[in-house]
Parts: structure tokens; sequence; C-alpha cells
């Protein structure tokens, strides 16, 4: 066995199923050449993994004292596309803040040019920030897409890529493709990322929403995932106006679940961004499919939309993971997905919804093994268990320039579970060193890219 390419020794935090919060302090951590891990354990075995893993004491790499690793972040849902206008026009409820901002501005990337300049920085934009990995939406635009997801490749982060499909938009009718266009178009990005064989970016099927897609379109798109197994993405239950709009175009069934399922899009494969106004019997349909639902609480309020009762989909034994969903969610930053979705429950419980709230360390789990897990990554990514890939934040509490002040006190010892939660709260791209993806450091950014 080929001795380890890297060893770290130090604090390393992450969640478990039983553990929302894990902090191991003084552990050894390797990671294989193929970038998985091959063990987390107490720095007293040191001798013995030496031994096992043919390593020599010099190649450790030891942490500062105030320094740890976390997994990698997972943003289960995010417009690529629309950071172009991240952090503005957030001043409309979601139908006319489609049809005012969102449609004119993704009509856009029919430019490839364009399209090159946003998609680049929304990768880099993310991965400073700690997203190891992106669930993106494109635009209708194929080439544009592929786009996409051949910067993301090359800036090594993990992402599915989606390419929009809409056969019906009314309100910005130049924004949208024939049925018979979009289908086609569809198995045309399918096969173009297939045939790219991206060993960590893969296409995903993506129905915009019901409102978005006539019927026959939404059984085509079925067929598609089904025929090339793969997972597919679009939104619920955002708002009050769009599921009256859904029951209105889709009368003959039961619920907005209802139209994803009847047309095979709700598999184990799927994720649904927003679920804040499903029935406790569309909860018990997305649990018995393995359907996700991806939270994002900073759109929710920005654009008025509604809460999400995380509690009550975990109950229910629903997937579920964060999601930044730029542009109605005006940060890209996943750290501000946790803190939007700690106050999220603690306005639900507030207003005697909920007996209790989602303390800090739950809202870590979604971020990372809640994440993988709704993505269908979680054999693969999500924490440090042995055998999985390395995607990791270093992050350092106390980097120069820091947003976070730290006092005499919190330095004495090992780190405290204090630091890490003023990090969660207070901390930003300042204090995340390195991001690690499948073992390979991505950030800093080499000189290639």
């Amino acid at each position: 066995m080929p001795p380890p390419a890297h060893i770290f020794r130090g604090t390393f935090i992450h969640s478990t199923w039983t553990c929302p919060m894990e902090v191991l302090r003084d552990h050894l951590l390797g990671v294989s050449h193929g970038g998985t891990i091959m063990f987390l354990e107490e720095a007293s075995q040191e001798e013995r993994l030496a031994k096992e893993f043919c390593f020599k004491p010099c190649e450790i790499r030891e942490l500062s004292q105030h320094e740890f690793f976390m997994p990698g972040l997972v943003d289960t849902h995010i417009h690529a596309s629309q950071y172009y206008f991240a952090g503005s026009n957030v001043d409309l409820p979601l139908l006319e803040w489609l049809a005012k901002y969102t449609f004119p501005t993704e009509l856009r990337f029919q430019s490839i040019d364009f399209a090159e300049e946003v998609y680049t920085k929304v990768v880099r934009r993310t991965l400073k920030n700690g997203t190891t990995t992106a669930c993106y939406f494109g635009t209708i635009h194929t080439d544009s897409s592929l786009l996409l997801a051949e910067i993301t490749d090359k800036f090594g982060q993990r992402a599915f890529v989606g390419k929009v499909c809409m056969d019906l938009n009314n309100t910005v009718p130049e924004y949208k493709e024939t049925t018979e266009e979009s289908i086609k178009e569809t198995e045309r990005f399918v096969s173009e990322m297939l045939k790219k064989n991206y060993s960590r970016v893969k296409p995903i099927v993506t129905p915009r929403f019901a409102l978005s897609c006539s019927e026959t379109f939404l059984g085509e798109l079925g067929k598609i995932a089904k025929t090339n197994d793969l997972h597919v993405q679009s939104h619920i239950s955002e708002n009050p106006d769009e599921i009256e709009a859904v029951k209105s175009l889709y009368p003959g069934y039961k619920h907005y679940t209802d139209v994803y399922d009847k047309n095979n899009l709700l598999t184990n494969k799927t994720v649904m961004a927003h679920g804040c106004y499903l029935s406790a019997e569309e909860l018990d349909i997305f649990r018995d499919r393995g359907a996700s639902i991806s939270h994002c609480p900073n759109s929710n309020l920005s654009l008025s939309s509604g809460f999400l009762n995380v509690l009550e989909v975990l109950k229910h034994e629903v997937k579920i993971g964060l999601g930044t969903d730029v542009a109605g969610g005006y940060s890209s930053s996943m750290f501000d997905a946790i803190r939007k979705a700690v106050m999220v429950s603690n306005i639900l419980s507030m207003n005697k919804i909920n007996t209790k709230s989602l303390t800090i360390k739950e809202v870590f789990r979604l971020a990372t093994l809640g994440g993988s897990q709704a993505l269908g990554l979680d054999k693969e990514i999500g924490n440090f268990e042995v055998g999985k890939e390395f995607d990791a934040l270093l992050i350092n509490p106390k980097a120069s320039d820091s947003p976070i002040d730290l006092f005499y006190g919190d330095f004495v010892g090992d780190i405290s579970e204090a630091i890490i939660q003023k990090f969660l709260y207070l901390g930003d791209d300042r204090n995340i060193e390195e991001v690690y993806v499948g073992g390979k450091q991505v950030v800093p950014f080499s000189s290639s890219v």
C-alpha cells in the first residue's frame, strides 16, 4: 500500500447520524493519493498507524492549536446564472420576481462570453466560501450549461449541473423552448455531459417547476431521468400564489407533489427546493419515494415566501439539506444558510408552532452530512468517515483580518466549542485557509485556473 498523500494532526469536527457535532481533538487523519480517508484515530496511535500505513513522523502536518478541519459544505440548491444579480432585487414575491428580474437575466446566457464571466465568478466565490459540492441550475441554453459544468470541473468543485427545462412562459415568452426542442436539447446536454465523464460533475434533469412545464414535457423528462438513471431537481410549494397557479394548471392532480410523482420525477434521486407548504400526506410521499428537500431559508425570507418547518420534515423521515438559492437568497455563503436556518427555527418555536428550535449543531449537520444525503452522496462525502472522500475546509478562527475577535481565555488548552460556534455564527471566507475536494487542495486557487 502506498503511503498517504496527506497526514494531518489536530482537531476535526464533523457530524454523524447519532451526534450532530463531534469534536475530535488531537487526532490523526490520513488521505490516500486517490483522495479517500484512510484513517482517523487518536494521535496516541501514531506509532501503530505509521507502521500500518508506511509513513514517517516528519510527514505529519500539525495544525496550530486554534485551527480545525470541518467537512466541506453542500449547497443543495443554487442558481448559478442568478449570481449576476445576487445581493439585489429581492423586493418582490416569487412570481413577479421571476418575471421582472430572473427571466430577463437568464435570457442573456445565450451569450457564451457573458455565461463564462458569471459562471467563473460563481464557482470561484462558492469554493472560497467553502462550498465543496453544489447543485446548480443553469439556464435553458445547452451550451452555456455545458460551459458551467466545464468550469466547475476545472476549479475542482463537486457538482450536479442542470440545463433548465421550460416550455411554458407567459410572462417573458422569449425565454422558453418548444416542447420538442427542449426534449432534444436536454438529451443533447445529458449525452454531452456523460461523454465528458467528469469525475465529480454530473448532469441533473431540471424542470424549472410545474408552472414552466407542460404535462407532456414533465412526462418526457421523467423518462429521460429514468432511462439514464439521473438525478432530478426542481422547486415545490415555495409560495402560496405559485401553489394556487399549479392547482389551476394541473386540476387533475391531487396536489403539487402528485404532479411530479405521477410524471416519474419524484425518485430517490430527486431534490426539491423549498417545500414550505407541503402537507403531511405530501411529506409521506417524499419519504416513500426517497426524495429530498432543500431548505433555502434566506430566499424564503427575502422573497417573503414562507417558513419551512424542518423539524416536521425530519419527523416524517424525509431527507433534507440546506441551499443558498442564489439569487432569491442574496448570499452565496452556506454559513449564511446555517444562520438563517437557526433563525427560522427560532421564529417557529416563538410562534408556538414547534416546542423547540434546531440547535446550531443540528443545522451544521444539515449543511454537511444532511446535504450529502439529500444529493445521494452520503456514501462518498459528508463527514470524515474512513473510506469517504476528503472534502474539507481548514478553518483558522485567528486568521489575519478575521471577523471574529478572540480573547485570552479562548486559547487555554484545546480549541473550545465556543470558538467553533463563534466561527459558525461570525466567520467567513477569511477564516477558510484551505479547501479540499476529493483530497485535492482547490483553494487557494492554483495559477492554472
